[in-house]
């Protein structure tokens, strides 16, 4: 079990000031302590798959800030393929959990999987730990793992949200998460002592990336040394890591950092 916590979490989502940062904090600690063993569970164990699962879940949730959905639930009433066939059932039954929950019939079918009275208690799908067994729920009966196995982001995406709606953001926050697993592997593997190079991605600034642009650049990559993970960069990183039969995803661990740094090295 790939040890996680909330830590991953605040690693893959957006900032936010005000009510909407304590929101997300109260959302986050609250499933920290059961989010490992929550996955395994479920089989959502490899660092795909968690990647995957995370990336989905910061979007759908509003990066991790709500287990409820924003809209009324008035565009549900009287939809009786939700089983919302009473007076009201629109606004009982929204959208709740941190992949949502929608209607009378799947709040009925998903609490009696999960052993809760979401029925007669709707609210309850608002809990977050219980909030993340609805989105893991959802996961294993759309057969999503396969998927991750195959790093199939538009898959993914299909099977979640019926669509590709928020793609770009979708991919962006699995990206994130998929380079926080990298570093939490590599201090496990490490024995305790972590690698102090940071993992780099796309979207990541500051100077550990213009060091990074710099080095390629002496092995002649012409990027411009601006500090900024932007698309140049990542195309780089992506060729330099085919080239040196790395797996071409663009993050940059410790395999990548060594392979530059030699790299750089024997251009001197």
């Amino acid at each position: 079990m790939i040890p996680i916590d909330g830590r991953i979490m605040f690693e893959v989502a957006p900032r936010f000031s005000g009510a909407k940062a304590r929101r997300q904090k109260e959302i986050i600690d609250e499933i920290s302590p059961v989010l490992a063993s929550t996955l395994e569970e479920y089989g959502i164990n490899t660092r795909l798959r968690i990647a995957h699962f995370l990336g989905q879940c910061c979007h759908e949730s509003a990066g991790f800030r709500t287990t409820e959905e924003f809209a009324s639930g008035d565009a549900y009433e009287r939809r009786s393929d939700l089983g919302n066939t009473r007076r009201g059932d629109g606004r009982r039954y929204k959208g709740r959990g941190l992949i949502q929950l929608t209607g009378r019939a799947n709040y009925r079918d998903v609490g009696q999987a999960l052993g809760v009275d979401l029925e007669n208690n709707p609210l309850l799908a608002e809990a977050p730990q219980l909030s993340l067994k609805i989105a893991c729920e959802y996961w294993k009966r759309r057969k999503i793992n396969p998927d991750c196995d195959r790093d199939d982001i538009i898959r993914v995406t299909k099977k979640v949200n019926g669509g590709w709606n928020g793609l770009e953001d979708r991919r962006r926050y699995t990206a994130k998460a998929k380079a926080a697993l990298v570093r939490i592997e590599g201090f496990i593997l490490s024995g305790s002592t972590p690698d102090t190079r940071p993992v780099l991605h796309r979207g990541s600034v500051g100077e550990a990336v213009g060091d990074l642009q710099e080095q390629l650049r002496n092995v002649g990559y012409p990027l411009a040394i601006d500090g900024d993970y932007g698309p140049a960069t990542e195309l780089a990183v992506m060729e330099f890591q085919a080239a040196r039969r790395l797996k071409a995803d663009g993050i940059v661990g410790k395999k990548t950092w060594t392979a530059v740094e030699k790299a750089a090295k024997q251009a001197d």
